[in-house]
């Protein structure tokens, strides 16, 4: 093509034509559960990203919206049941959606962390990784020997009921209340129990990549 013809066809191109606006912004979660002592793995599995909830807080945060940022890590017992008939553990659905869901929440939360605050040490922490094509949001959780208050000596439990048999965990978004922060990530788990015997560190990572 010659540079004249070239500048003609190119003079033909509306504005709307040369812009490329559109993006995909990709997330996914991947959450590992493990005794600090042991180095035992407990839970190494991906999570569910509630989708309506994390545009808004997206949207948000480019906004500089107030409480627009990640701040609480949450824990429930409402994630499974046991067959009484075979004794089979039962999965419930993670509680997602594609659309904005302001009281989305765990199915029973029985603990939460705040991991930007007054908990935040380097034992609690967030941290940003970025990759060559991605960014991951790093978040750290440990709970210590005295962490739940209330919890049983021994994790000797025969049953998957208690409140800190845990088989769902969920990041939350900051407020004042925790009650009044909106879930971003949802993942149910086999039950396992936290006592005064053992320290457990969650990491929890959501890479984020655009395309």
């Amino acid at each position: 093509m010659s540079e004249d013809k070239q500048t003609v066809e190119e003079s033909k191109m509306t504005e709307e034509d040369q812009m490329v606006d559109n993006a995909g912004l990709n997330m996914s979660g991947h959450i590992l559960i493990r005794d600090v002592e042991t180095g035992e793995e407990l839970i190494n599995k991906r999570n569910a990203i509630h989708y309506g909830n994390m545009a808004r807080i997206v949207a948000e945060a480019l906004n500089n919206t107030a409480d627009s940022y990640i701040n609480y890590i949450a824990f429930g017992n409402g994630g499974t049941s046991v067959d009484s008939s075979g004794g089979k553990v039962l999965y419930r659905s993670p509680r997602v959606s594609e659309a904005y869901e302001a009281s989305a929440s765990l199915y029973n939360k029985t603990y939460h962390k705040d991991i930007q605050g007054a908990e935040a040490d380097s034992s609690n922490k967030i941290e940003i990784v970025t990759g060559p094509s991605y960014t991951d949001i790093k978040m750290t959780v440990t709970l210590g020997y005295n962490e739940p208050s209330g919890q049983e000596v021994f994790d000797s439990s025969t049953t998957n009921e208690g409140n800190y048999i845990f088989d769902e965990l969920g990041v939350f978004t900051n407020a004042t209340e925790f009650d009044n922060s909106k879930m971003l990530t949802h993942v149910i788990f086999h039950p396992g129990q936290k006592s005064q015997n053992r320290v457990i560190e969650i990491i929890y990572t959501i890479r984020v990549q655009l395309s």
